[in-house]
């Protein structure tokens, strides 16, 4: 008879994170991107250089939000499609700072200068 090893149960391993749902998250936080970017200079409006900046600036807010706050808790989750989502959108937040020098994240500090 054979008895099993003492000490608590072995922790299950969390799957790795799926690869093709990190571009997928990648893209569709491109897309998030350049909708909420253009909501955001909407809603700043054109009246004021202050209303401009209210709205880059909670649009920067909200997609920092959308990409480290959701991605983060996707990559929490033990589904491994969850974890390579929420890896490609914060992905895609770096990227579209890197190749866009920071403009369309709210980064750059000439953005608010208008």
């Amino acid at each position: 008879m054979t008895f099993p090893p003492p000490g608590p149960p072995p922790k299950r391993a969390r799957p790795a994170s799926s690869a093709g749902m990190a571009v997928l998250g990648v893209f569709v936080y491109f897309i998030f991107n350049f909708v909420a970017g253009f909501v955001g200079l909407l809603a700043g409006g054109s009246r004021s250089a202050g209303s401009l900046n209210v709205g880059i600036i909670g649009t920067a807010i909200v997609l920092v939000l959308v990409a480290f706050g959701g991605g983060g808790a996707m990559l929490a989750s033990y589904n491994s499609n969850a974890r390579g989502f929420g890896l490609g959108l914060m992905i895609g937040w770096a990227l579209t700072s890197l190749f866009t020098v920071g403009i369309c994240t709210g980064l750059n500090p000439e953005v608010y200068s208008m």
